[in-house]
């Protein structure tokens, strides 16, 4: 088993693993603990109550982070004729048709997101297979295909993202940097709890939010007071 560097022994040693911290207090300490020199990622992890082998218990859905995750974010539009123009007014980095289509197959995905337009789903279907294993395929579930690309590309742009539950029943998504002031980490990781919670599927029994632990890249896991967070979403 791998062992862990000094730096990260040293930020381990000052969180407590068997408390839950609230939402400022960890946001401080995740900003304590960050190990690498770079602008760490902090992840959220957020244990659910569900069985995700069952259709009718999973979870899937969107959420605009109030601030942003602190990425630049590239996405590909597929649109024609004035939905073209629509997508390169509001910030589109990439937008073509069935171009656009040749230009993925023959390799090129340089971009985080993709978008559609309902009547172009025929071009994008036959990329499945590449946009699929990378996450990138455009889904009605996950709002990337519409025609309103003006709304779309600006909660895209401006910090909207992706939740889908895994097969161990967690949702881990990116939610901000270590640079965040600690009350931006903290709307952040608050929105993602209220929009999960809001997406609670038919299936789920008993306790849905059951833990939820936030790191920074390389840094050790914070356990956060989840009633406390959706108190300050409640308050938003």
């Amino acid at each position: 088993m791998a062992q862990h560097g000094k730096k990260y022994r040293e930020a381990a040693k000052l969180v407590d693993r068997e408390r839950l911290y609230s939402p400022v207090e960890a946001a401080d300490l995740i900003k304590e603990t960050a190990t690498v020199a770079f602008d760490a990622t902090i992840e959220a992890h957020l244990k659910l109550g569900v069985d995700p082998r069952h259709a009718d218990q999973m979870v899937r859905g969107t959420v605009v982070l109030p601030n942003g995750t602190g990425k630049v974010v590239r996405v590909a539009v597929f649109a024609q004729g004035d939905k073209a123009q629509e997508a390169l007014r509001n910030g589109a980095d990439e937008v073509g048709a069935e171009d656009l289509a040749k230009k993925i197959e023959a390799g090129w995905l340089e971009f985080d997101v993709a978008l559609a337009t309902p009547d172009l789903m025929g071009v994008v279907g036959r990329l499945g297979k590449i946009l699929g294993r990378r996450g990138l395929m455009p889904n009605p579930k996950a709002g990337t295909i519409t025609f309103d690309l003006e709304r779309t590309l600006k909660e895209v742009k401006g910090g909207r993202i992706e939740f889908k539950l895994d097969k161990g029943a967690i949702v881990h998504v990116p939610v901000g940097r270590v640079s965040f002031t600690a009350d931006a980490i903290v709307a952040n990781v608050a929105a993602l709890v209220d929009a999960v919670n809001r997406a609670r599927p038919s299936g789920a029994k008993g306790q849905y939010l059951k833990g939820l632990t936030i790191a920074s890249t390389m840094g050790p896991g914070i356990r956060v007071d989840l009633p406390a967070l959706l108190a300050v979403a409640a308050a938003a």
